[in-house]
């Protein structure tokens, strides 16, 4: 598609929120070895976009501006670059692109052959580009890091997942039941039957005494927590563990890395884990397992047209999202 142009949205600097999103023409990219180039169907909107925006990633991402943002994308192949044969034109594909080069947010982007799946049949591309950082993120915790068993073999586990109403917290909650599992989650009360719906067996209200303090009603300890909220401080996780109970955070601040290095330390048999997502192939295929056999599905908060993508940012930006924010693209 050499000479070609593509509507994108960018940003030229750090900072400055939804207001900084341009919206520009731009060549169509090409693929290189082992890359494929996409038609954007859909991309989600993830708070990790944002804050690379905010510059938390500085120096390393963006690795130059302007940069097209968003890392988790649906879309239908175009073509594949040398190397690639497993994918051909007209495959429905998720991919994640990587936040160093992203660029979600155009009509048209390249991704690694390496960081990209077929979607399930039936899949639509909005329910699929919700899947890549925050189901991943929630896979890894779940099954990879806190070992739980998804045939539902193993010792029953007590987990507490934060947030559960949210972007990886909606994921968290379907994963975990399909564990031996008791699953107690938090949300605000809006999300309460929602919650339910997911599978959990309790619910607890954030803004209620019990909730901020993490209090399950049957008395029970946790043994895993997967925290994907902010501003808990490690006392009010620490008297509901039980004697081996292990804390995963999502969202690690410097406090958090220094109470886990304190933990591992002092080899304490309460842990706390800060985890920072390192998306693999097999990591989606699994996931995509999932869905296609119907036991996890993605939650919209809202469907946003490539043309106001500043409003899907804005929404992402405010908090308090139920499930995914998307930005879609016309066919």
């Amino acid at each position: 598609m050499a000479g070609k142009t593509m509507r994108a949205v960018i940003y030229d600097k750090y900072g400055g929120g939804a207001s900084a999103l341009k919206h520009v023409e731009v060549p169509v990219p090409s693929p290189g070895k082992d890359k494929v180039l996409l038609k954007v169907e859909a991309a989600t909107v993830n708070p990790y976009d944002w804050k690379i925006q905010k510059g938390v990633t500085r120096p390393f991402y963006p690795r130059k501006f302007p940069y097209i943002p968003a890392t988790d994308v649906a879309g239908e192949v175009v073509e594949g670059g040398p190397g690639v044969e497993e994918f051909k034109a007209g495959d429905k594909v998720i991919a994640f692109l990587g936040a160093a080069t992203a660029g979600g947010l155009a009509e048209y982007a390249v991704a690694s052959k390496n960081m990209m799946v077929l979607r399930a049949p039936g899949l639509s591309a909005a329910e699929g580009a919700g899947l890549p950082v925050a189901a991943l993120t929630a896979y890894k915790c779940l099954v990879d890091t806190a070992g739980l068993k998804l045939d539902g073999s193993g010792e029953k586990k007590n987990v507490l997942i934060t947030a559960a109403s949210g972007g990886v917290g909606h994921y968290a909650v379907q994963i975990a039941k399909l564990a031996n599992t008791h699953v107690t989650a938090t949300c605000g009360s809006r999300n309460l039957d929602l919650v339910r719906s997911l599978g959990a067996d309790e619910i607890l209200d954030y803004k209620t005494p019990e909730g901020a303090m993490l209090k399950s009603s049957s008395g029970k300890k946790y043994d895993v927590v997967l925290n994907c909220t902010s501003g808990i401080p490690w006392s009010t996780f620490e008297g509901n563990l039980s004697k081996n109970g292990l804390v995963i955070d999502i969202s690690p601040g410097p406090s958090t890395m220094l109470r886990y290095a304190w933990k591992t330390a002092t080899f304490s048999r309460k842990k706390l884990l800060p985890l920072i997502l390192s998306p693999t192939k097999e990591l989606m295929e699994s996931v995509m397992e999932l869905v296609a056999a119907g036991k996890v599905k993605t939650l919209i908060d809202s469907r946003h047209p490539l043309g106001r993508a500043e409003d899907a940012w804005a929404k992402s930006l405010g908090g308090h999202v139920t499930g995914k924010v998307i930005v879609e693209f016309e066919p």
